[in-house]
């Protein structure tokens, strides 16, 4: 979960400073967690052919970028292009990551394919993360140029397995480059091929996009998902499987002293088998905006 006033994230909350609604019902007591939950990111390289430029830049600050970061953090690298592949599994080895960021310009779609398409690449990094075991907030971290067509794959469905994993998505885009407009009126669209969204797949996911043509963008990204707060409660009774929509406010008090603050959180989870306490499971806490479980 995320707290932003004039652009920037806000430190020094506590739990009395937010409010939590779990399928319309208020949340049970709330703990606060900042500094010692640690995160587990992917990032998501779009190394089709009019990325390469940025691409390589990116890799001259990897280092610095990856700094921000924790020692206990893990970062993994997966490329895309037509086609996606892990290439680094996350790791708390600087080394190897910045190594396999410096190679991803050169990529040149030699054994990914020609082309974009980046919500089958969501989507498998979805199910990549479904299938590894919970170790500290899950963050996605994608470098595109939002290009290409997805085939039969809708926002929607890669959206729900964003909320399956427990993962929450952050897009950095070039500048210039804008959501897709719809099309316009009386014009009929074939509903098999969705345009590319990043946006959309960022926001509701509860995660936030950046446009620029500065690498250094990669280590603000990573700055901002290290600032957010990862927030606790009991887990309520529920069927598993269920959708639990969240809504996370700021109290009174607090909204007074931020006055127009955004709140970004999850939109909500699948429950899980009920826990007699508030440290695991899917079925409701903990949970954030970056990576809940």
């Amino acid at each position: 979960m995320q707290v932003i006033h004039r652009n920037k994230p806000v430190g020094g909350l506590t739990a009395s400073d937010f409010s939590v609604t779990d399928a319309g019902q208020p949340a049970g007591a709330l703990t606060l967690d900042k500094d010692n939950d640690h995160l587990e990111v992917l990032l998501l390289l779009d190394v089709s052919g009019s990325m390469g430029q940025l691409l390589g830049r990116m890799g001259s600050v990897a280092q610095k970028a990856l700094a921000v970061l924790k020692p206990d953090d893990k970062v993994g690298v997966m490329l895309f292009a037509r086609r996606s592949e892990v290439v680094l599994e996350p790791d708390a080895d600087r080394r190897a990551a910045v190594a396999v960021i410096r190679d991803a310009a050169v990529e040149r779609n030699s054994t990914l394919g020609a082309g974009s398409s980046l919500n089958e690449a969501v989507m498998a990094a979805a199910e990549y993360f479904k299938q590894r075991p919970y170790d500290g907030r899950r963050a996605l971290v994608v470098l595109t140029d939002n290009g290409g067509l997805s085939k039969e794959l809708p926002d929607e469905k890669v959206i729900q397995s964003l909320a399956e994993a427990e993962v929450v998505l952050n897009g950095i885009v070039p500048d210039g480059v804008d959501p897709p407009k719809p099309p316009p009126k009386g014009v009929e669209v074939n509903p098999d091929y969705a345009p590319a969204n990043i946006f959309r797949l960022a926001e509701e996911s509860g995660g936030e996009w950046m446009r620029s043509d500065k690498p250094e963008k990669l280590g603000e990204m990573l700055d901002r998902i290290r600032q957010r707060y990862t927030i606790y409660y009991p887990a309520p009774e529920s069927a598993p499987g269920l959708w639990r929509a969240l809504e996370v406010t700021l109290s009174p008090a607090t909204r007074a002293r931020y006055g127009n603050a955004k709140v970004r959180s999850r939109p909500g989870y699948f429950s899980g088998p009920v826990q007699a306490a508030s440290s695991s499971g899917s079925g409701g806490s903990p949970w954030s905006s970056a990576t809940p479980r």
